[in-house]
């Protein structure tokens, strides 16, 4: 069962602020290797500068922060990457003015240059073009001359090129077509069942909730809400409050 193995990342009573503003007030979560967890909710839930947090991209307090094993307080934002660990932004943050196959070896960077590294590369750019075969059909476009969705595959597969073994996703379909939307979670189950354990945040809470194995929901910084995703699903404060109304789950 995935849960009688150590958590691959384990937060407890994480903070974070914004000036004098909390943003996180203390939420306790985990993910188990090979699992799908989302965190879902409205905006300014603190979804965002909870994904922030585990990335290190900005400051956080924690009684516990841990991913492997190691403090993540003490890793450095590039040291995270190495370890594993990838986050893929809302915004996509593609570099755009670069060609879609120089994003995908930039995310590959880290890895080194040696020939034997550059046999794996390549190899795994020949998988990014199988699974993301739209970007393949425009492996020499710049970046930014890509549509919203074929930016998104673009983030994803860049994070994907670091051999990460937990993905974070921030709001992968913000934005997006309702097709595209279908397409971007279709990869994302594909990559969840090749073994890679993600952390998902997600608006669309119907589609990250049949796509999860568990679920955090998260209210004005805090967690409302926890369990299998299935039986969130199927909550009526869940569906009452992804319906329109305007129905609290914090008391």
């Amino acid at each position: 069962m995935l849960n009688e193995t150590p958590a691959l990342l384990s937060v407890h009573n994480l903070r974070v602020a914004y000036g004098g503003i909390e943003a996180v007030k203390g939420i306790t979560l985990h993910v188990h290797t090979g699992e799908l967890v989302c965190l879902i909710g409205s905006n300014g839930a603190g979804k965002t500068s909870t994904l922030k947090a585990l990335a290190g991209l900005v400051n956080f307090s924690a009684e516990k922060a841990v991913y492997q094993n190691q403090a993540l307080a003490t890793l450095a934002v590039h040291q995270r990457l190495p370890l594993g660990l990838a986050l893929v932004p809302e915004g996509r943050g593609v570099f755009t003015r670069m060609t879609v196959l120089e994003n995908l070896l930039l995310g590959a960077h880290w890895r080194g240059h040696s020939k034997a590294v550059q046999r794996e590369v390549a190899e795994d750019i020949e998988q990014m073009w199988t699974l993301f075969a739209r970007l393949a059909e425009r492996q020499h476009q710049l970046a930014g001359t890509l549509s919203g969705g074929e930016q998104q595959m673009l983030a994803m597969a860049r994070a994907l090129m670091g051999k990460p073994k937990l993905l974070l996703l921030d709001e992968p379909s913000m934005g997006l077509a309702p097709i595209m939307v279908e397409r971007i979670f279709a990869v994302i189950e594909q990559v969840h069942k090749q073994g890679i354990s993600v952390l998902l945040v997600e608006q669309n809470a119907n589609m990250a909730l049949a796509l999860a194995n568990r679920a955090y929901v998260l209210e004005s910084g805090l967690i409302a809400l926890e369990g299998p995703a299935a039986v969130l699903a199927q909550d009526p404060r869940v569906q009452q409050a992804y319906l329109g109304e305007q129905v609290g789950l914090l008391p």
